[in-house]
């Protein structure tokens, strides 16, 4: 990770440096998965990120995250020296052995002819970077980078050399912004080209919480599976057939607080649930659905999972399962019905649309209870289902505002 602030006391591109090492990390988790079906990847363990198989490092990775990309790494740079740092305590602690990988990800260019240029994949020349090295260690001025140089130096020749030949430095990589082709790339598999930023959208929500969870317990040996990113690559596949519609996290763990309960306090919805029952838990519970459903399928219209034409037809059938309901209610209740009557009627119908007993789905595999009953709400928010059998003429008023 690469810091490098242009403001005094601004975060910015360390923030940046972090969340290009996540990137990074899904990025290579994601090309070893059709090769490589088992191992284990942490971030900050043994290095930025790290790849184990059978709990032995296998791959260290560090990631350097500049803004100015066309900057070549010098024989003096940071970059390089920091890293191999690094690696030499990593190997002296007996933390890694001499079969250990050891890459350097910069999205700066290696110059022809340095330290750099000699450690990439192609025409690599091992015999030249120990030489420079060497040269750059004894005569170089770089105070920052002393302790690395020291280090280096103190190794005997044989054992730079079993070092450097496990170095490889891959220049000019992707910034942040230009992963994205990247990504999608090693999805290609797994999704149709029309999905795939959707598809990412929902895997990285997912691989970023978890990397949270893997940093808040990086002391309990906590790793993210090869195994893990499989399941959760084969349940989004599933949630976007055409059967299905992938249901956000966020939505899914949302809890309701008091700004969004206090906002829609007024909405028609909640009035019409007031004309049946004063439950505050009832009502929060309303709220609550409405409000994740209102989200969720605003989500799936702006991702071109959902359509206007999908909506009305789901829409129609809600209310048609609806109208069989309410009139049997209304067939039941006389003229002569008390308003005890009516409200007990009203509870009746509201609680079936509370737990869940409606047929009608958004798409036939699509059975999250909170998709369903937040819809019902958004249908009587627009006065097009209600509860109690009279709650259109008590409502009058809001149907005259809204132009119902």
């Amino acid at each position: 990770m690469n810091v490098n602030n242009s403001e005094p006391f601004s975060a910015a591109d360390s923030a940046l440096g972090y969340l290009y090492q996540v990137r990074c990390a899904l990025l290579w988790s994601l090309q070893k998965l059709p090769s490589e079906p088992v191992f284990e990847v942490s971030m900050e363990t043994l290095d930025d990120v790290t790849f184990e198989k059978a709990g032995a490092p296998h791959e260290l990775l560090q990631t350097k995250h500049h803004k100015n990309r066309s900057a070549n790494l010098t024989d003096a740079s940071s970059d390089i020296w920091k890293s191999l740092r690094i690696w030499i305590t990593a190997l002296d602690t007996g933390k890694i052995t001499n079969q250990t990988m050891l890459y350097l990800f910069t999205t700066e260019n290696a110059a022809p002819g340095s330290i750099a240029s000699n450690l990439k994949h192609v025409e690599r020349d091992t015999e030249a970077a120990l030489q420079k090295l060497q040269q750059t260690a004894q005569t170089s001025k770089n105070l920052d980078n002393s302790k690395a140089y020291q280090a280096y130096l103190n190794k005997s020749a044989a054992e730079r050399k079993v070092i450097v030949e496990r170095i490889f430095i891959i220049d000019s990589f992707p910034d942040i912004s230009d992963l994205d082709q990247f990504l999608k790339a090693a999805v290609f598999y797994a999704i149709s080209r029309e999905h795939q930023n959707t598809f990412l959208e929902y895997l990285e929500g997912w691989w970023f919480r978890r990397s949270i969870d893997q940093l808040k317990n990086i002391d309990k040996g906590n790793r993210i599976t090869s195994e893990e990113l499989e399941a959760q690559m084969s349940d989004l596949r599933e949630q976007f057939r055409r059967e299905c519609l992938p249901i956000s996290h966020d939505l899914l763990h949302y809890e309701l607080d008091d700004e969004t309960a206090v906002s829609h306090s007024d909405f028609p919805f909640v009035q019409q649930i007031k004309l049946a029952t004063d439950h505050t838990k009832r009502i929060a519970s309303a709220i609550q659905d409405y409000y994740r459903a209102f989200e969720q399928r605003s989500r799936w219209q702006r991702q071109d999972l959902l359509f206007v034409g999908d909506l009305k037809v789901y829409e129609k059938r809600l209310v048609e399962e609806w109208e069989l309901l309410f009139s049997a209610i209304e067939d039941r209740l006389d003229e002569h019905a008390t308003e005890e009557e009516k409200k007990a009627a009203a509870k009746e119908v509201l609680f079936w649309a509370e737990t869940g007993t409606v047929h009608a789905r958004i798409k036939p595999e699509v059975s999250e209870p909170f998709i369903t009953r937040g819809s019902l709400h958004i249908l009587s928010n627009d006065m097009r289902i209600g509860w109690h059998p009279e709650f259109r003429t008590r409502l009058q008023y809001l149907m005259e505002g809204s132009g119902t």
